[in-house]
């Protein structure tokens, strides 16, 4: 499934463990926002990685699940694509 990470942390050090922590599920899209194409297990992991963050009063972290018809209609101006499960190979 795909999910789409977005934060707003004010704090460098939490916003940058942060960041590190989500390039495990998925890419950067911008500058606080990330996408992972993700299946189940992953999800419970990464909301409970999520929910052990350390947020300030006016901070916060979101996460959107894209469903599979909702996906294909995602359409972006500039650069980038949508996140896709990479297929892996074991020889």
């Amino acid at each position: 499934m795909l999910v789409i990470i977005s934060y707003d942390i004010e704090d460098d050090k939490t916003r940058t463990r942060l960041a590190h922590q989500l390039k495990d599920f998925g890419p950067r899209v911008q500058f606080s926002v990330f996408e992972a194409d993700i299946s189940e297990s992953e999800l419970r992991n990464l909301n409970k990685m999520l929910g052990a963050v350390a947020l300030a009063k006016d901070d916060s972290i979101r996460l959107y699940r894209i469903c599979e018809s909702c996906a294909a209609k995602i359409k972006i101006w500039g650069s980038g694509k949508v996140t896709q499960d990479q297929e892996y190979y074991i020889h």
